[in-house]
């Protein structure tokens, strides 16, 4: 099927929390479930791809990457130093972690997230310590990400848990997409007119 370029409807404010760690986890490494396994992605093939990013980020209004059309998200998810993960439990698709591994002094947690049917089962908690985990072991001397308030409420303080330290924030707008509702948590925040 071929892409097609979303509508933007509007624009929803947001505030954008930047976090970094400077090292690994302290501790042990959290257990995995029963039936967990993390299995890199190699050539990702786009399709694969929008299904973990649209599938995660729906309920928290992940949208920006939707605009982009199937050669640029091809180029981006083969970069250079680009590592895609995906959990698996009992042989579906959980969830994914996308890291940028390029420069290790500012190795980004580019995307991080469960897929509505896991979310609740601890897998979170477990899977974020190992990617933390990983970018370390990968050579990583800087890890960093951001977030912002229309991310799932647990997110920050996931973050947190595993050593990550807000540095930053900002204000930011982000685009909605036809179809798409804001996440129940953010009450009735008005939709600016797009601006694109």
């Amino acid at each position: 099927m071929a892409w097609r370029r979303p509508k933007v409807t509007g624009r929803v404010a947001t505030t954008v929390t930047f976090l970094e760690t400077t090292d690994p986890p302290k501790g042990p490494p959290l257990q995995p479930p029963e039936g967990v396994e993390v299995v890199r992605v190699l050539e990702p093939a786009v399709s694969f791809w929008r299904f973990l990013y649209e599938t995660a980020g729906e309920p928290w209004l992940w949208t920006e990457r939707r605009l982009e059309d199937d050669d640029a998200i091809r180029t981006m998810i083969r970069a250079e130093g680009r590592d895609l993960r995906v959990l698996w439990l009992h042989g579906q698709p959980a969830g994914f972690a996308e890291l940028d591994l390029a420069d290790p002094d500012a190795v980004e947690l580019l995307y991080f997230g469960i897929l509505p049917d896991f979310v609740g089962r601890g897998l979170g908690r477990y899977f974020l310590d190992w990617t933390v985990r990983h970018a370390f072991a990968k050579g990583a001397r800087r890890l960093w990400l951001h977030t912002c308030d229309l991310d799932a409420p647990q997110a920050l303080a996931n973050y947190e848990a595993r050593g990550l330290a807000p540095y930053d924030r900002e204000a930011d707008e982000v685009p909605v997409i036809e179809g798409m509702g804001l996440p129940a948590h953010v009450g009735n925040r008005p939709i600016r007119p797009p601006h694109d």
